[in-house]
């Protein structure tokens, strides 16, 4: 042990600073020299405030220092530091295990890379028992440069500089999934640009090192190989799912590419079988079929829509994101002033799911999870389908760069979106409108063979439609094709008849519908009372009887006015208005008060106050009903879900009447 003065210390103080070396450092002082005693005080503070500094100075931590005057001892410890840089191996793990997590996070990885590549069809090749993956493409393919750059940590073609965060077109951006899967698996990639000559061969070592270049002979296009998928991580492929758990996931993520980019055939093998083909369509509505078989193509509603961007797309906050003048420039420029929606959805008097496994939104190519514009979906759906039953419904916006941002999660499946009201507004919109009935969606016979140009010939001329007028006129200014759009009015749907006064024979363009009445009507109430829920007085007021404290508490929610009018009897003096005319007024209200909010009570109202089945009506009557709830937004169904109509499609009869087959027999077609 080596003692210590106060120049000691300060010698020591110097030379802990150059070095550090020193774990503990026990300091002792000696017995001070025979001084006057204010000279000795003196001296005693200012080593002991030396030594606390100089402890403080070297990160030292003082223990159960004394506090007198007298000869004193210090132990000071260095208090080593905890917070350490990461080696570079373990941070290239840590990102890889962010980015790829299983075998569907690698095929979607590999996937995107293709589609951004400009692949219009796309091969995926599993053998999960070999821990092997392969995806081929006929995209632009890579020259050698590129090939050898490709695997590199955050190298990348999509952005340049961070301005290009803003102005994100592609799939990938980040140039994290190639030099990930070198982390965590064997990597080869075969490519050969379209205007290349020489296709290469390249295998990569770990920390995407370039190992063997040679030449190959390959289409143009890109093939990569994953091998040995998480080799070095044994605990990942214990802690994986079952390999038919995985194969699902993959199936999954491929389909809901699929529905992003229609356009692109897919083939998809495990251990050397084909597994599933996927088909391009012209648009997602005509996709969908093949991803749900149980749905068919007119079960479903499609509806394309441009609309304007949000008012302050261009704000300041996105321009000071942009790092210099000519890269803001470029930002106006390539902002287009119109975003595209595109809706998919299940007539909800057809189709719908018990789980909400397909409300979907797609924004730039990408499926994501967006809570908040799933919610808007299923609000826009309330009161459509039957109880906990869900609607089928694909999203997909179209929108400029400068409203995401995408740097929420790794797998890019969340994001941050600009303006999420009026993108709210503007789905709710979309989704009544494609529910409506009118010209767009109004099925319409069209026939396209010699036959059935021939019957549509023989029918106008024989004035086989119903309520016909002057049948040369119709025959000579009719237009087939145009003819179901030019009838498409607020009376596109025309009365014909009354069925068991129950059902309304409708005819339209395209065929008949058989409409039930009542619940035709129920809707046409429902929406009215959302609009305008009335309460109104009555005299003399309503007596209701032994009413427990929390019916009467229902009834005060729901707006009524209600008051003890006697023992055990509560006297109401306002009702809804559509209960006003009915007699069974009481028994109405007594059944409001059982239960539910507002819209539970305008449901029930509505259904109390539409007319019955049974009760026969006039043609005024029944072309008044159906004008009225063809301008509903939901005349699909009724409030409880009920499909409204049957359709009897003209070419469903045609076919079961064998019309085309009679004709062509008979005329030797």
């Amino acid at each position: 042990m080596k003692i210590l003065d106060h120049k000691d210390a300060i010698n020591h103080h110097k030379d802990a600073i150059n070095c550090r070396l020193y774990k503990r450092l026990i300091i002792v002082e000696t017995a001070i020299h025979r001084v006057s005693y204010l000279n000795r005080t003196v001296l005693s503070l200012q080593r002991h405030s030396l030594i606390i500094e100089t402890a403080r100075y070297l990160n030292f931590e003082l223990i159960s220092p004394s506090t007198s005057l007298a000869p004193r001892s210090y132990k000071l410890e260095l208090m080593a530091s905890t917070i350490q840089a990461l080696p570079t191996e373990v941070v290239y793990l840590i990102t890889a295990g962010e980015v790829i997590d299983s075998f569907a996070s690698v095929v979607r990885e590999l996937v995107e890379n293709s589609l951004d590549a400009g692949a219009t069809r796309v091969v995926v090749s599993l053998w999960p028992q070999q821990w092997r993956i392969r995806v081929a493409d006929n995209g632009c393919g890579m020259n050698l440069d590129d090939l050898q750059q490709a695997a590199t940590a955050h190298s990348t073609s999509k952005i340049r500089s961070s301005a290009d965060l803003w102005k994100i077109h592609s799939l990938g951006f980040r140039g994290e999934a190639l030099h990930s899967l070198t982390t965590l698996a064997d990597l080869e990639i075969l490519s050969r640009p379209v205007d290349g000559k020489l296709g290469w061969r390249i295998i990569y070592g770990d920390g995407g090192e370039v190992v063997q270049v040679e030449v190959t002979a390959i289409a143009p296009g890109t093939v990569v190989t994953v091998s040995n998928l998480f080799g070095n991580c044994s605990s990942r492929r214990q802690g994986l799912p079952t390999t038919a758990q995985q194969m699902k996931a993959v199936q999954a993520a491929i389909q809901q590419i699929a529905l992003c980019h229609p356009h692109v055939t897919w083939q998809i093998w495990q251990n050397d079988r084909q597994w599933f083909t996927i088909c391009p369509a012209a648009t997602t509505g005509q996709l969908i079929p093949q991803i749900l078989p149980q749905v068919r193509q007119g079960d479903l509603q499609e509806v394309k829509l441009e609309i304007p961007n949000p008012p302050n797309c261009y704000t300041e906050d996105a321009m000071n994101r942009v790092s210099t003048p000519d890269s803001s420039t470029d930002v106006i420029h390539r902002v287009s002033p119109h975003s595209a929606l595109t809706l998919v959805v299940g007539l909800p008097d057809r189709c719908h799911r018990h789980r909400p496994d397909w409300v979907r939104v797609a924004i730039n190519g990408r499926m994501v999870k967006t809570p908040e514009l799933e919610q808007t979906i299923l609000s826009a759906f309330h009161r459509t389908l039957p109880r906990d039953r869900y609607p089928i419904c694909f999203l997909h916006l179209a929108i400029s760069p400068d409203q995401i941002n995408w740097n929420r999660n790794p797998a890019k499946t969340e994001i941050y979106l600009n303006e999420i009201i009026y993108w709210q507004e503007q789905i709710t919109q979309a989704i009544n409108q494609a529910l409506s009935i009118s010209s767009n969606n109004l099925k319409e016979a069209v026939h396209t063979t010699r036959v059935s140009k021939l019957l549509k010939a023989a029918e106008a001329k024989g004035g086989y439609n119903f309520n016909p007028q002057n049948p040369n006129e119709n025959h000579k200014n009719s237009n087939p094709s145009t003819d179901a759009i030019n009838r498409v009015s607020p009376n596109s749907l025309k009365a014909v008849a009354q069925v068991s006064n129950t059902y309304i024979v409708a005819e339209h363009s395209g065929g008949m519908w058989l409409v039930e009445q009542h619940i035709a009507h129920e809707r046409v109430l429902y929406e009215q009372l959302c609009d305008d829920w009335q309460l109104v007085p009555v005299e003399p007021p309503i007596i209701l009887y032994q009413l427990s404290p929390a019916q009467v508490s229902q009834l005060q929610r729901i707006g009524l006015e209600i008051e003890p009018f006697g023992e055990q009897l509560w006297a109401v003096r306002n009702i809804p208005a559509p209960l006003r005319q009915r007699e069974d007024c009481a028994e109405a209200i007594l059944e409001l008060s059982w239960g539910g909010d507002l819209q539970t009570a305008q449901v029930a109202v509505a259904c109390r106050s539409a007319i019955r089945n049974g009760t026969p009506m006039n043609h005024q009557e029944m072309q008044t009903l159906l004008d009225n709830w063809q301008r509903t937004r939901n005349p699909r169904t009724c409030p409880h879900g009920r499909p409204i109509y049957l359709s009897l499609e003209e070419s469903a009869l045609a076919r079961f009447f064998r019309r085309n087959w009679v004709i062509g027999k008979s005329h030797g077609i």
